[in-house]
């Protein structure tokens, strides 16, 4: 089964409600095929910061706080950690899906992680793991893109075929699991395709 494994290796900002839903597409996929997630950190506030508008609107730079305390995340716990405290955002303590993010703090705790990383939130210490990590997003794919960023390793080719990255796939609503898997086998299907670029409607 390992053999067979695929690997995605998925970079979010933690407060994008969009990302969230993708975030949930995959978790419902990696339920019912071989396949393993990465959770990866980038940052919507690093992606506008040169931009004189921020189409985030983010004008006090809220999202730069819940970057950052994933990058601490990441950085001393792991990408699956990531993973946790991405759920534990967008959830409640009951398991139900929020309309916003919970308070940091109480995500950290119900993830099972030290609630003192919420400190990183507030100071630059972990901005260098941040951009790094970004900008390895950001070279993977073309275009002026934005979160989520998926890169799929194919099990086949893991020693030799460069991973395939696109930003997206973008959903509206979190898909049942026949809808989930039907979107993965198109997106495996379009990352064959070498020269297959972007697909909107």
């Amino acid at each position: 089964m390992d053999a067979e494994r695929w690997t995605v290796d998925f970079w979010l900002d933690p407060a994008c409600p969009l990302t969230w839903l993708t975030a949930r597409w995959i978790r419902t996929v990696a339920e019912h095929r071989p396949l393993e997630v990465r959770w990866r950190t980038m940052s919507l506030s690093i992606l506008n910061e040169d931009k004189e508008v921020d189409p985030e609107g983010d004008e006090d730079g809220y999202l730069w706080i819940p970057a950052r305390i994933c990058a601490a995340v990441q950085t001393e716990h792991g990408h699956g950690a990531v993973g946790r405290f991405h759920r534990a955002l967008w959830t409640t303590a009951e398991g139900d899906t929020r309309e916003w993010i919970d308070d940091p703090k109480q995500a950290l705790a119900r993830a099972g992680l030290p609630q003192y990383l919420a400190d990183a939130g507030w100071d630059a210490d972990n901005d260098h793991v941040l951009r790094s990590s970004h900008e390895e997003a950001m070279r993977s794919v073309e275009g002026d893109v934005g979160t989520p960023i998926l890169a799929l390793t194919d099990p086949q080719h893991t020693g030799g075929k460069p991973r395939r990255a696109f930003f997206g796939p973008v959903v509206d609503t979190a898909p049942d699991q026949r809808d989930a898997l039907r979107l993965w086998e198109g997106v495996l299907l379009l990352s064959e395709v070498s020269n297959f670029r972007e697909l909107k409607r």
